[in-house]
């Protein structure tokens, strides 16, 4: 029998290790590999090639939304599992744009993470019932085609540079993380403020978490250690 090989991500170990041993419980099933953010989230993914992707959504440097949408650009045949405690209605349909086959929340029982990761082995999709309700209550009530249209101009570029100013990142910091020029980064800053008619880093801050544009993990990563030698 092939074995399902499974990447989980999440930035709480105890959160990894639990779904480990579920995983791990179930024949055919195996961890290939784990990650922490975002960035590391989507590096793995192209490395190891995993049948399936458990992804969180708040998570440091690179939120699991634009994890997904890095991963899915990079292979659309990519499956994933969103599995999280945010039932926003906004995250949800932002997931679900971004191709996610799959969302539960950890408040959810062990069985329906079972139950998920055999609907996505199986090519189907997979809810759990307070999120498919929330999806529902989406369209009954017209929700979904009144968006905000000052976030909705966001590209995924400048969700990535608003996470990471955010967490506190310099711009420089933002440039080094996202492999652009410390004068892009100041573009994007400028044209984020202008979309956002904000005029602080400060009111960005409460703008973003305000509107659910960032997913703040309690466990904030520190950046990479930056070479500063010189040839």
């Amino acid at each position: 029998m092939t074995t399902f090989r499974i990447l989980v991500v999440d930035d709480h170990e105890i959160v990894r290790l639990g779904v480990r041993s579920i995983v791990e419980a179930h024949e055919g099933w195996e961890i290939c590999g784990e990650a922490a953010d975002g960035w590391e989230a989507v590096e793995k993914a192209q490395r190891l090639q995993p049948d399936l992707v458990i992804l969180d959504v708040g998570m440091p440097n690179l939120n699991g939304l634009g994890a997904a949408r890095h991963i899915l650009h990079g292979d659309s045949r990519q499956q994933i599992l969103m599995l999280t405690d945010d039932d926003c209605e906004r995250t949800l349909r932002e997931a679900l744009q971004a191709g996610v086959r799959g969302f539960i929340l950890k408040s959810n029982p062990c069985r329906d993470l079972v139950s998920a990761v055999e609907a996505l082995q199986q090519g189907t999709t997979f809810f759990a019932s307070r999120v498919a309700d929330t999806v529902l209550d989406g369209y009954l009530n017209n929700r979904e085609r009144m968006p905000n249209s000052r976030i909705d101009k966001l590209t995924p570029r400048e969700r990535e540079v608003i996470q990471l100013l955010v967490e506190g990142k310099s711009t420089k910091e933002v440039a080094f993380f996202l492999g652009l020029s410390v004068k892009t980064v100041e573009t994007h800053r400028t044209n984020i403020m202008s979309k956002l008619r904000l005029h602080s880093v400060a009111q960005l801050v409460l703008y973003a978490v305000r509107n659910n544009i960032v997913y703040i993990s309690s466990s904030v990563a520190s950046p990479p250690e930056m070479n500063t030698a010189v040839a």
